[in-house]
């Protein structure tokens, strides 16, 4: 085959200015997940973890729609092989994903348009933050199939939604749109369409004017404090925090600049 017929990837990888960008690319399957893009985009997250010259991680997604979840062509083909366990994709493909976006200690900011359904819905809110274009909206299409949330959404939507509401979308798979999920604090920007890569652009140029070993220990932090973290233990582990951060050279100079009235520079030491 040559070059010019080859197939189009179906995840885009490319690392600019401190920032690597991972997008979906099946626009005319709605970037719908397939178990190699899944494979590819946890070993990227993983790998930018540990590469210092990735500050922050966009994830993002061509065409109209950001994902609507798993391919089901995928997940047909490997019942009518025979032995396909759902439970066991979960664990060896979609469950890594989820574990490294939350676990990876720099930034991971998702640009959402159209629909973000099933498990591309997972997706977009185990990422950090998260710019929609203002027509998006998140379905929960679980039951649709006849299945339960999964990749982590019964963990996470509680979190925004409490229990009434998130058991309602799951069993209904009534469609959250963009503006009511930036009133649950589902995301945190929602801008015009035509606006959407440029306001993830200038969300990820903050972020990296951060000093970075801050923005990946307030992350650790905030997920510590999600699990069964009491008040007192969850002080005592911001206080060990601050006393690492408190002698790096990112903090002096912070503080240098704040009293001189001018812009810190940061440099992750």
């Amino acid at each position: 085959m040559s070059p010019s017929s080859a197939a189009p990837a179906e995840l885009l990888v490319r690392t600019e200015r401190g920032v690597l960008a991972l997008t979906l690319n099946r626009p005319d399957a709605l970037n719908a997940l397939t178990l190699s893009m899944m494979e590819g985009l946890t070993a990227a997250v993983v790998k930018a973890g540990r590469d210092p010259s990735v500050r922050a991680i966009l994830i993002a997604a061509e065409g109209r729609a950001f994902c609507p979840g798993a391919d089901l062509g995928d997940v047909r083909r490997l019942q009518d092989a025979g032995g396909f366990d759902l439970g066991e994709v979960l664990r060896s493909h979609f469950n890594p994903l989820i574990r490294a976006i939350r676990s990876v200690e720099k930034p991971v900011v998702c640009a959402v348009q159209g629909v973000a359904a099933g498990a591309g819905a997972s997706l977009a809110l185990a990422c950090d933050l998260r710019v929609c274009a203002e027509h998006a909206k998140f379905i929960l299409a679980f039951s649709k199939v006849g299945l339960v949330p999964d990749s982590g959404m019964t963990w996470f939507l509680p979190r925004w939604l409490g229990l009434g509401l998130s058991l309602e979308h799951a069993w209904l798979g009534t469609p959250i749109a963009a503006e009511r999920a930036l009133e649950f604090g589902m995301v945190n920007r929602v801008v015009p369409a035509e606006r959407l890569r440029a306001a993830a652009g200038e969300l990820l140029c903050q972020l990296l004017g951060m000093p970075p070993q801050a923005v990946a220990l307030a992350k650790r932090a905030f997920n510590r404090s999600l699990e069964a973290a009491s008040l007192e233990e969850q002080m005592e582990y911001e206080a060990q925090l601050q006393s690492w951060l408190g002698r790096t050279q990112d903090h002096a100079e912070g503080v240098s600049a704040f009293l001189e009235k001018r812009a810190p520079v940061f440099k992750g030491e």
